[in-house]
């Protein structure tokens, strides 16, 4: 069964940095992502990474900016953000890929704001 929870959230000024983490289980042998949504917006996908960590993805908005990355034997994805946007703000979720999304832990907030 798969468990995955994210931390790591909270808020930072523009121009900022933060972090966040999930922990997982059932996860080391496929690849993860990270989605977001903002208030009152749909889903936004912002990043992946393949199982063993060679090869990510990035959405425009992101590219440059934020990292994807995981640690196998810690079982933990995590995604560095840096020179952050108020239009960064959300509801970040970490999300098993398997066919599809299957997986989603219950999200960490993130709000960019002065």
């Amino acid at each position: 069964q798969v468990q995955l929870e994210e931390s790591g959230g909270g808020t930072v000024q523009p121009g900022g940095s933060l972090s966040v983490s999930c922990a997982a289980s059932g996860f080391s042998t496929y690849s993860a992502n990270w989605i977001r949504q903002a208030p009152g917006k749909g889903l936004e996908w912002v990043s992946g990474i393949n199982s063993g960590g060679s090869t990510t993805w990035y959405a425009d908005s992101v590219k440059g900016r934020f990292t994807i990355s995981r640690d196998n034997y810690k079982n933990t994805l995590y995604l560095r953000m840096s020179s952050l946007k108020p239009e960064d703000s959300g509801v970040y979720y970490c999300v098993r890929a398997n066919g599809g999304f299957d997986s989603w832990g219950q999200g960490t907030q993130v709000t960019v704001s002065s």
